[in-house]
């Protein structure tokens, strides 16, 4: 059977020019769309993408400025900087960074310590930037590196300037050094200034005058391969270098007291008593400061943390001492200027003295059995270190009035030298005791201030600030390391006081007594005056640790050696026209003639020798 199909081709049609319409319109909302997104990324996010491609190959690294140098005042390094090698890695250009780690620890030694200290520089470094592994390359570290570069993708070895100190632990208190930036440092400094390097100035003039010494950073623009490495120096800005600092520290003298100390637990300072320079400042035991530089080893720190000398300890801005009999010339100053005592004014001493309603007697250290005898004057009381004279004349002294005029001469309070770390000491008063220990002031503190025991501390740099002043006749000068900064010199600090007031006879007076005191046959000094072809004028101390009873010698063959009495001398030459004043502490030296004294001749010898020289002389 036959079927008849009929085909509605009009509809076939009109179906057939839908559907290409359709299409059309939807092909044309693709192309649309396409475009469209062609635009974007072509025309309107052109330059994101060129800033992009170029941060690929093109990156903006910091240049470290070269740290200003410290040189002495005669021109000799004590702080430079030498060339070293650092392993730093660019976190970016390490698919795989704990692998990276795991294979540069099987080539080098890399310590746990070296990759906790990294990961924490990771964390506040920049893109792209070189953060530092392991520091101060060995020559077989960097010949291995190089031979393995091609699977150490992001690792690089690169040069910075490092800071070194070539006289190692003889100026350390003083010069102090650098050290990796901290934590707690990186939210307080300025991240740009510090985008160039790694280590700050910590301690001393290092710490003090690091804006001076850090320069200015400078950039460029690198070009660098898929692997980072560097391929083209596109362009670059300079970093402007730190400035360079000369100190008033002179290599010679410092060198001469710290051999001479080097084996005791003792401080020095030395200051030109017309510009307040400081001539030599040494604390021993010291250490070498280049360990602090790139990182110092937790062994070797708490080797230095845990000693019982703290050879990390800055004793002569630090350190606090009873002052001893080193302030008796200074007490006399006053007496006599307050008119408490007169020049002809004598007692005669026993060897002890008692205080009205005290039992307990003040004994005379200095004086052999029976005392100074009679006819004792001020002048006398100097030269032979009579502790009855300054004990009578305490009664008579009122305890506000000498710690007044005490802080005049320095003690009490920061001297304000160029340095951070000092500390004031204490220089007692009524207000001071009742304040600290809720305690009224009795008479018997003020005789034990008179000899500079009791309540009383000092700093061997107050020491030696008091001696030049008396050697000045008043004069104060602040005392300063820095001599000049890039070639400038710094002009004296100098401060209007009373002690310009004090009649010119009562310097001449304590002038006389101190010479007497090494040049008189009787003087506690007197065994250093052997072949002195200068004048010098001076005060022994011997301050006590341990307190002994009245009845009691002091014997330090029976006491263990950190009970014994500490050693302490002052010093000022030439005694016409003072140019040097010393001050020294030795703890548990003994009396001041026989360790402090002979050492401060010494070092005032040497500068004796060189004092013609211009370089010393100029100011």
């Amino acid at each position: 059977m036959i079927t008849n199909t009929f085909v509605d081709f009009e509809a076939s049609r009109k179906l057939f020019v839908k559907r290409v319409v359709i299409s059309g319109i939807f092909v044309l909302i693709l192309l649309s769309l396409i475009m469209a997104r062609y635009y974007d990324l072509q025309v309107t996010r052109h330059q994101d993408f060129v800033t992009q491609s170029d941060n690929n190959r093109v990156h903006v690294r910091p240049v470290s400025p070269t740290r200003g140098l410290i040189y002495d005042r005669n021109g000799k390094l004590l702080a430079d900087n030498r060339s070293t090698y650092n392993l730093t890695i660019v976190r970016e250009r390490s698919e795989d960074l704990d692998k990276l780690l795991a294979d540069l620890g099987s080539l080098i030694d890399i310590s746990e310590n070296d990759i906790s200290e990294f990961k924490k520089r990771l964390n506040r470094r920049k893109p792209f930037a070189n953060t530092a592994l392991k520091f101060d390359l060995t020559e077989q570290d960097r010949s291995i590196l190089a031979v393995n570069s091609f699977r150490l993708e992001g690792a690089e070895v690169s040069a910075h300037l490092t800071r070194h100190y070539p006289k190692e632990a003889m100026f350390a208190h003083a010069v102090g050094y650098v050290g990796r930036i901290n934590e707690q440092e990186m939210s307080i400094i300025d991240p740009v200034r510090y985008s160039g390097t790694d280590s700050i100035g910590r301690i001393g003039i290092e710490k003090e005058y690091e804006n001076h010494l850090i320069g200015q950073v400078g950039s460029e623009h690198v070009e660098t391969n898929a692997r980072g490495r560097v391929m083209r120096l596109m362009s670059k800005k300079d970093p402007q270098p730190g400035q360079n600092l000369t100190l008033h520290l002179d290599s010679n003298l410092q060198q001469v007291a710290y051999n001479a100390l080097e084996n005791y637990r003792s401080a020095l300072i030395a200051i030109d008593v017309k510009s307040g320079g400081i001539l030599a400042m040494v604390s021993t035991p010291s250490y070498n400061p280049n360990a602090f530089v790139s990182g110092i080893g937790k062994k070797h720190y708490a080797a230095l943390i845990n000693s019982a000398d703290r050879p990390l300890f800055n004793r002569a801005l630090r350190g606090q001492y009873p002052p001893g009999s080193t302030i008796k010339p200074m007490l006399g100053l006053i007496a006599l200027n307050e008119e408490i005592v007169t020049a002809e004014h004598t007692i005669s001493d026993s060897g002890y003295f008692y205080l009205d309603g005290v039992s307990r007697p003040w004994r005379d250290h200095n004086a052999k059995k029976g005392g100074h005898g009679a006819d004792v004057n001020l002048a006398r009381a100097i030269v032979e270190s009579c502790d009855v004279y300054f004990y009578t004349m305490s009664t008579e002294m009122d305890i506000d009035l000498l710690s007044s005029n005490s802080k005049l001469f320095g003690f009490g309070g920061k001297t304000n030298i160029d340095i951070p770390g000092e500390q004031i000491g204490i220089m007692p008063d009524r207000h001071w005791k009742k304040n600290e220990l809720g305690e009224a002031w009795f008479d018997g503190d003020t005789v034990n201030a008179s000899i500079g025991q009791g309540f009383m501390l000092a700093t061997p740099l107050q020491l030696a600030v008091m001696t030049a002043r008396i050697a000045s006749n008043g004069k104060i000068v602040t005392p300063r390391l820095v001599k000049a900064i890039n070639g400038e010199g710094i002009e004296p600090n100098h401060e209007n006081s009373d002690l310009t007031d004090i009649d010119t006879l009562h310097w001449d007076y304590i002038h006389k007594a101190m010479q007497d005191v090494i040049h008189s046959p009787k003087g506690t000094a007197n065994k250093i005056s052997t072949g002195l072809n200068y004048r010098m004028a001076g005060k022994t101390g011997t301050a006590q640790v341990v307190s002994i009873d009245a009845d009691d010698e002091y014997d330090k063959t029976k006491m263990q050696e950190r009970q014994w009495d500490h050693s302490l001398f002052i010093a000022f030459a030439p005694a016409d026209d003072p140019e040097i004043a010393v001050a020294l502490i030795v703890e548990n030296g003994g009396h001041g003639s026989v360790i402090a004294a002979p050492i401060v001749r010494l070092v005032i010898d040497e500068f004796m020798k060189t004092s013609t020289n211009e370089s010393l002389v100029l100011r």
